[in-house]
């Protein structure tokens, strides 16, 4: 099914530069090339994080933001870094909390909350998968030289801080009206 998945999600990825014409804008060219690009990748992580280690990418993804946080993050906290709705955290908490790879402990701060926290056995799983996973970025990356991934990578900060000013621009303006 993986297989299935991942050859559809290519499709699309690839149909959505082929729709273009020489009549579409730049940006919209530059919009769908990074979208493709990263739905390419992305099928690729899932395929092989689901085939190695039987775990699916928001999983790893939450233990990625819990092993930057040692002592733990509130579910809320979790929801916004990883932009998906508390429901989605509560339901992969549960999974992993399941497979004893995290726990959920009282907040120190605020005794009403909860925070979620690897436990050992949730970080050693976590190192593991998570060098195999750079050495994979490594390798769908690996045809492009150094200097052209750092020029790429300045190109899109500048992109991302352009988007940024931008979007605070178009909420103010929508909070004023």
């Amino acid at each position: 099914m993986d297989a299935e998945l991942n050859k559809g999600e290519l499709e699309v990825s690839s149909d959505l530069e082929t729709r273009l014409t020489g009549d579409h804008h730049d940006s919209l060219r530059l919009w769908l090339r990074m979208l493709s690009c990263t739905v390419m990748v992305e099928a690729e992580i899932r395929s092989r994080l689901r085939n190695e280690f039987g775990i699916t990418l928001p999983r790893f993804d939450l233990m990625a933001q819990l092993e930057r946080y040692p002592d733990g993050l509130r579910m809320g906290e979790l929801s916004k870094r990883m932009m998906v709705t508390g429901g989605n955290i509560t339901g992969i908490t549960d999974q992993l909390e399941q497979e004893n790879l995290v726990v959920r402990v009282l907040d120190p701060k605020d005794r009403r909350a909860y925070s979620v926290k690897l436990t050992a056995s949730g970080r050693e799983a976590f190192q593991r998968m998570a060098a195999v996973h750079e050495r994979w970025i490594a390798e769908l990356f690996s045809g492009m030289p150094g200097k052209q991934k750092t020029h790429l990578s300045e190109l899109l900060s500048q992109v991302k801080n352009h988007l940024n000013v931008s979007i605070s621009k178009f909420e103010n303006k929508s909070e004023q009206e």
